[in-house]
């Protein structure tokens, strides 16, 4: 597909990458949204990236519409002959699968959901053709996944899974969605995974619930100080199975202001990754180790 632009009300060009989600539309999507950040182009308010488009707010004050769509257009035409390369982070993120508080919400809320009987995650290994609960987890944690974008609520990340198209983890949302999920809940609906980074209603299958805090609005987390929200686009995260024990004295370190995130800065080349998933992928883990 070729980019779609429109315009949304006076101040709003909207660009679409592709009617699908892939990697391809997401990376596409965030290259451009960088270089127009990168740009500095007069009147440009705001940028907000998404899985296979972004939006970007300007003062048509300042520049014309008919400018900034110019502006924009020679921007992709320049980025596509440039190396798709970013600088970014990678960062592990405990998670404790199968915890008794997304398992109390869940079974709460069981006349919504597509089976009834089964657990998310039986459910969810059921329907990928997996043979049981801890080969999902296995899928799940096995390799990383892109943050595409940041919101639906304050900080939470939506992250699309770094394997081949085939191989990559879906399931349905729930039928109903629930009017509560647990703070730090990993969810997950279509080919997209999320944390949620508040309390509230949500329709994600539930998988597990992470003790590291990823929205602050007081920000006195210590990593959180500088701005309430932690992940942005781009980011890469690598989901680290823990018990809990592990998830106790985590949550022991939170609350003592000890916790600190293992992150790793990393550039991340698109092409190298599209020949060698599977090597790349390994490489981007072997940063945290």
């Amino acid at each position: 597909m070729m980019t779609r632009y429109s315009f949304g009300g006076d101040e709003h060009l909207f660009v679409e990458c592709d009617e699908a989600m892939s990697l391809d539309a997401f990376f596409k999507s965030l290259s451009m949204t960088n270089a127009i950040r990168d740009a500095g182009i007069k009147g440009v308010t705001e940028i907000c990236p998404a899985n296979a488009s972004f939006q970007i707010k300007f003062d048509p004050d300042l520049i014309k519409p008919n400018d900034i769509l110019k502006e924009v257009q020679g921007i992709e035409s320049a980025a596509a002959k440039t190396e798709p390369v970013i600088k970014t982070r990678i960062i592990e993120i405990p998670v404790f699968y199968q915890d008794p508080w997304t398992h109390e919400t869940l079974m709460r809320f069981r006349e919504r959901h597509q089976d009834p009987t089964a657990s998310d995650l039986e459910y969810a290994a059921r329907v990928n053709g997996l043979a049981d609960v801890d080969a999902f987890i296995r899928a799940h944690s096995g390799s990383p996944w892109f943050v595409s974008m940041v919101g639906f609520v304050a900080g939470l990340p939506f992250m699309y899974q770094m394997v081949e198209r085939a191989k990559q983890l879906q399931v349905p949302k729930y039928l109903r969605p629930r009017t509560d999920t647990p703070k730090l809940t990993i969810g997950h609906g279509g080919c997209f995974s999320c944390i949620y980074s508040v309390r509230g209603a949500g329709g994600y299958q539930m998988f597990g619930i992470t003790p590291m805090p990823i929205f602050d609005p007081e920000q006195s987390i210590s990593y959180l100080r500088d701005f309430m929200v932690f992940f942005r686009p781009g980011d890469i995260v690598k989901f680290k199975p823990i018990k809990q024990d592990e998830y106790d004295h985590a949550l022991g370190e939170v609350a003592s202001g000890r916790f600190a995130p293992l992150i790793r800065d990393v550039t991340f080349d698109f092409r190298d990754f599209q020949k060698d998933m599977t090597g790349y992928n390994a490489k981007l883990e072997g940063a945290l180790a």
